[in-house]
């Protein structure tokens, strides 16, 4: 990677972070010249603008949940386990992994639903992707045979994302892994009682 690309890349870390605790109103060019240890006119060679920037920082915040999402079910081929591996990048988002201050896709709903349609339209797009993502998955397996035929879809894919992002939410609001660990034990319960006999 060149020192340009670097340099961006290094930007786009430090600015995704800020973005996502704390929205792109509340995240000044001040604050990302700070957490950067740049200049404006040394960001502005890499960004159009602040808007640039934010969109820009959004996309990478969102291509490291996709490496996240990747790297957990690599190697499983039942769906129970394939959304069990789903539950736990949900599950450290609190922690700061992939990226700190939360879903970037709820943030980002939330900060921009009236503020910034651009972003807002953005959010949608990702959390259809992420959607389709875990429909795939569910009617894999059901093809397979390795969940119940007559599993819903929809209320599956529904129920994981509502629960999860509202254990995300409640975890931070409240600083409390419980919340967390009382919706992950509801997932998991559920999705085994899903799953087909082997054999």
């Amino acid at each position: 990677m060149r020192k340009g690309e670097q340099t961006k890349e290094y930007i786009l870390q430090k600015a995704a972070q800020l973005f996502n605790e704390r929205g792109y109103y509340g995240a000044s060019m001040s604050d990302i010249m700070a957490a950067t240890g740049m200049e404006k006119g040394g960001i502005y060679n890499h960004f159009k603008s602040k808007d640039d920037l934010a969109v820009q920082s959004y996309e990478y915040a969102i291509d490291l949940m996709r490496q996240a999402f990747a790297a957990a079910i690599k190697g499983k081929y039942h769906a129970v386990d394939r959304l069990q591996a789903v539950v736990g990048v949900f599950q450290k988002i609190p922690d700061g992994a992939p990226l700190g201050g939360g879903c970037p896709v709820a943030n980002t709903a939330v900060y921009t639903s009236h503020s910034h349609p651009k972003l807002r339209a953005y959010a949608q797009e990702t959390m259809i992707e992420w959607q389709d993502f875990i429909r795939r998955i569910v009617q894999l397996g059901i093809e397979r045979q390795q969940l119940k035929p007559e599993t819903d879809v929809e209320m599956l894919t529904t129920l994981l994302i509502s629960t999860l992002e509202g254990a995300i939410m409640l975890t931070q609001l409240h600083q409390d892994d419980s919340y967390m660990d009382r919706a992950i034990a509801h997932l998991t319960n559920y999705l085994q009682s899903l799953a087909l006999p082997e054999g």
